[in-house]
């Protein structure tokens, strides 16, 4: 099994489970942070909260008009989402990789879904309305990026019309900015995040491109802004953990694992890691022990089996990528990602017929217009092959 093999990195383009308070009563350990060995990440500065959330004129214009339809006194919440979504001819496009600012989002159209909710955020509160952060708290599932194993979670936003005698709310009073609505109909619990978390938050997802892009001083100074600012973040200790590993700082790195471990026990992302690193360090007992603790709690999960079948995948071993895809099926044949996977390995093996018949249930099963379209034309391009 290839599981001492994965990398994960946390990334928050949607988001995994933080703790349950946003009171910040800790600082970042001195010995957990290691300066010395980036001493050059002072050149990469972190982008400030107010360049994070900043609009530019064509955004307020836009948040104006969808929200004060008909006079200054009427708010339409309703319109505001519609036009989000609308924003362009093709609406906004799911990017999983599109870590941007506000004003960034919206002039590119493209978003993952902190950065959806950061502009719809801002978007929201420049229009009068209040908005609150949430972290939806689903099982682990990861994406793969440029040969890295990423573990996502989900974020979404709730906007509601503030009680004010002198306002009138044109429609419903609240609503949810989700690119994912599947989240909030499963009935997963979520809890509020503060706006300082969701700053962390960016600061880390931002730090694992600049890993999976081998800029490490670049990664250093973001995971080191996410760990000052929300020293309770424990996935940010992970990737920092991940960090020093890369170095070959091993005694720092299970510093941080431990603790990440610290934090929140149940963190199998920083086990499977702290399995990882000694495994590198040749202590094969201690990391075949927790490898064996993790892969227990991770059995039922499909995404667990998907992300194996993905590695074996890039590895050119398509019947035991065929083997990890089918037992996640089995788990949940609900996923487009699982579907869309059955169906690329058919068609690497040769079955053009099981290869459509998957394409097509992962077109009904897909969340968004874009993984549509995409599974869409492949079919297109397999009935003309």
């Amino acid at each position: 099994m290839n599981t001492r093999r994965m990398l994960f990195l946390l990334s928050f383009l949607v988001l995994t489970g933080c703790q349950s308070t946003d009171e910040q009563t800790t600082v970042a350990a001195p010995a957990l942070l290691n300066d010395q060995l980036f001493p050059s990440y002072v050149l990469f500065s972190v982008e400030s909260p107010e360049e994070i959330f900043y609009l530019g004129e064509e955004a307020q214009r836009f948040a104006e008009r969808a929200v004060y339809e008909n006079s200054a006194s009427e708010k339409n919440l309703k319109r505001l989402v519609k036009a989000i979504f609308d924003h362009s001819e093709q609406g906004v496009l799911y990017r999983n990789s599109a870590n941007t600012t506000a004003n960034s989002t919206f002039n590119n159209r493209a978003a993952n879904c902190l950065s959806l909710s950061i502009m719809a955020y801002a978007l929201a509160e420049h229009a009068g309305l209040k908005a609150t952060f949430y972290e939806v708290d689903i099982p682990e599932y990861w994406t793969r990026r440029d040969g890295f194993s990423l573990l996502n979670g989900h974020i979404n936003l709730r906007v509601t019309v503030p009680n004010e005698p002198l306002i009138v709310s044109v429609g419903s009073s609240s609503a949810d900015i989700d690119f994912d609505p599947q989240m909030i109909r499963s009935h997963f619990p979520r809890n509020s995040v503060s706006k300082t978390k969701i700053l962390s938050m960016f600061y880390n997802n931002k730090g694992a491109d600049a890993l999976v892009a081998n800029s490490y001083t670049r990664a250093y100074s973001y995971f080191r802004a996410a760990a000052k600012l929300s020293p309770d973040l424990h996935q940010s200790w992970v990737n920092l953990g991940i960090l020093y590993r890369m170095v070959g700082a091993y005694d720092q790195a299970e510093l941080v694992y431990k603790h990440a471990l610290s934090l929140n026990d149940d963190n199998l992302t920083a086990w499977e890691n702290l399995a990882i690193l000694y495994s590198h360090q040749d202590r094969k007992d201690e990391a075949i022990a927790i490898t064996e603790m993790v892969e227990s709690r991770r059995r039922d999960n499909p995404y667990y089996h998907y992300i194996l079948g993905e590695q074996a995948f890039d590895d050119g071993n398509m019947e035991l990528a065929l083997t990890y895809y089918q037992r996640a099926f089995r788990i949940d044949d609900s996923r487009h990602e699982i579907l869309f996977a059955l169906a690329k390995t058919f068609h690497e093996l040769g079955d053009i017929s099981k290869a459509q018949s998957y394409l097509e249930k992962a077109v009904r099963h897909s969340a968004n217009d874009q993984d549509r379209m995409r599974y869409a034309s492949k079919i297109a391009a397999l009935a003309s092959s």
